[in-house]
């Protein structure tokens, strides 16, 4: 990875966050652009729908996550493709749940509900 000439405003964060990526792995620009234009530089999971939920497993097992951002990348077959073939899987495995046990999102999230500002 050359060199790159400093930006003189803006947010650089993203860049130098792919900059540090590719001298750390050695990467030529051509090898970073086939990393992170699949995935626009996030973490990528390419196989078949029980390979995604193994390694969704293994992550929420080991407390790497607790939750996933599905970035699926065409719209709307790759999420029809996830929402068909992974979610049951993940179901099956106790992983999804199926139906929800409150009305907002506070309650899933059991957070209190906030006392009414206004309130008379």
């Amino acid at each position: 990875m050359p060199d790159l000439p400093q930006k003189k405003a803006g947010n650089t964060t993203r860049t130098d966050l792919l900059v540090a990526l590719a001298r750390r792995e050695n990467l030529s620009i051509r090898d970073l652009y086939k990393r992170v234009a699949g995935a626009r530089g996030h973490y990528q999971i390419i196989g078949t729908p029980k390979t995604l939920c193994d390694m969704m497993q293994q992550w929420v097992e080991e407390g790497a996550a607790d939750g996933f951002n599905i970035m699926p990348p065409s719209f709307p077959t790759g999420l029809t493709d996830f929402v068909t073939l992974v979610i049951p899987e993940l179901r099956r495995r106790g992983l999804f749940r199926s139906e929800y046990t409150g009305a907002t999102l506070r309650h899933h999230l059991g957070l209190p509900m906030p006392r009414r500002r206004f309130q008379r």
